[in-house]
C-alpha cells in the first residue's frame, strides 16, 4: 500500500510553489470576466405580462362562476 501524505494541503509538496509557499507569478490563471456577454444576442424580448385576450376570458369565466354561486346560493 502506498504511503501518502496525510496533509495534501502542506506547502512542502504541492508543486508550483516558491519557497515560503507563494505562488509564482504565471502559475494560476486570471481572474474571471463578468458573465455579462456569455449568453446569446437576442434582439427580440417579449412583451411582459399578459395579453389582453386571456385576461378577457379569465374575468368572463370568473364573473360566469360569480354569478351561478351566488344565484345558487340565493336559491337556498
Amino acid at each position: 500500500m502506498d504511503e501518502k501524505d496525510p496533509d495534501p494541503d502542506d506547502p512542502r509538496h504541492t508543486p508550483g510553489l516558491e519557497p515560503g509557499g507563494q505562488v509564482p507569478p504565471g502559475e494560476t490563471p486570471p481572474g474571471e470576466d463578468s458573465t455579462g456577454g456569455a449568453g446569446p444576442d437576442e434582439s427580440h424580448n417579449p412583451a411582459k405580462g399578459w395579453a389582453k385576450a386571456p385576461v378577457i376570458i379569465l374575468a368572463v369565466l370568473v364573473a360566469v362562476f360569480f354569478i351561478y354561486f351566488l344565484a345558487w346560493a340565493l336559491e337556498l
